[in-house]
């Protein structure tokens, strides 16, 4: 058996660990809908996913004339209690990501997520599809409050990576996600990034600047063994 170099691994959720599109285009669309405005296709709902729930409904507003902030924080609000009743309906894990978490923890890997989803909602799926036993913490955009502008410190921040990593150990970490988010936050907090080209990427994954490009969950553990963790 080949060694994996790391101590600790942290994980998007969307796109990466759970195919979730369909419950979040159906949350998108009932907000849309309170707000008069056209549905979006479910399938389309894939290139709204980064950045938040809150950027994802702004991004399909914005596309139809946007509204004043009042407005649309009123439907941001529907959306979510929306979605809190319906987060996992169709949602469900990629394949191999089961087996592949089990490995990784029998091999002593510590695991945890890390995700730009509100993190009762992130929790809420993961206890729904039986895997939030197989992390030791779920850090959501809403987990380590605001930033001096305000703003959730939410990916591409890096301070969710660090705060993972602390939360793990504090040993050598890797990051794996989908999204340029996910890259950049990796990067700003200096630690080793896997990106998959199956989730909801914003951009070819290829282009991200991660350490290693994954096309399916299984090949990680294979991708990992041929990295080098981040002094």
């Amino acid at each position: 058996m080949h060694t994996i170099p790391f101590d600790a691994i942290g994980f998007d959720l969307d796109g990466t660990l759970i195919d979730s599109f369909r419950d979040l285009g159906a949350a998108v669309n009932h907000a849309l809908r309170l707000g008069g405005f056209a549905e979006v296709s479910v399938e389309s709902s894939k290139d709204l996913i980064g950045g938040g729930a809150k950027i994802m409904l702004a991004r399909a507003v914005e596309a139809q004339g946007g509204l004043p902030e009042a407005e649309f924080r009123a439907l941001y609000k529907a959306m979510l209690a929306y979605y809190e009743d319906h987060c996992a309906v169709h949602t469900a894990p990629y394949p191999g990501v089961r087996e592949t978490l089990a490995e990784l923890a029998a091999r002593g890997i510590r695991l945890g997520v890390v995700t730009n989803k509100f993190a009762g909602f992130a929790r809420r799926i993961l206890a729904a599809l039986d895997l939030v036993g197989c992390f030791e913490t779920v850090i959501g955009g809403d987990s380590l409050g605001r930033g001096p502008d305000g703003q959730f410190l939410a990916k591409p921040h890096p301070a969710p990576i660090h705060a993972a990593r602390a939360r793990l150990g504090g040993g050598r970490f890797v990051f794996v996600g989908d999204s340029s988010y996910d890259v950049r936050a990796a990067r700003a907090a200096g630690v080793a990034v896997v990106a998959v080209s199956y989730g909801y990427g914003d951009g070819p994954p290829q282009e991200m600047g991660a350490d290693a490009v994954i096309d399916s969950f299984p090949a990680l553990i294979p991708a990992l063994e041929g990295l080098s963790p981040r002094p």
